[in-house]
């Protein structure tokens, strides 16, 4: 019998993107993945929500 398939907390909203990056940039932002303990999606929706966020101070 198959189990269902429980979404995390917040990942159940989550949809997938690409993007292309230098291969230095990314070299680079995965290092400092690994030394912050995070993952490469976590630093860059803390960024793009920071982002947004800025812009909504602006209006």
């Amino acid at each position: 019998m198959a189990k269902d398939k429980q979404p995390k907390s917040s990942e159940g909203d989550k949809k997938n993107t690409s993007l292309r990056l230098d291969r230095k940039t990314l070299k680079a932002l995965k290092i400092r993945a690994i030394e912050e303990d995070t993952s490469v999606q976590k630093i860059i929706e803390r960024l793009v929500e920071a982002y947004l966020a800025d812009g909504k101070k602006k209006e």
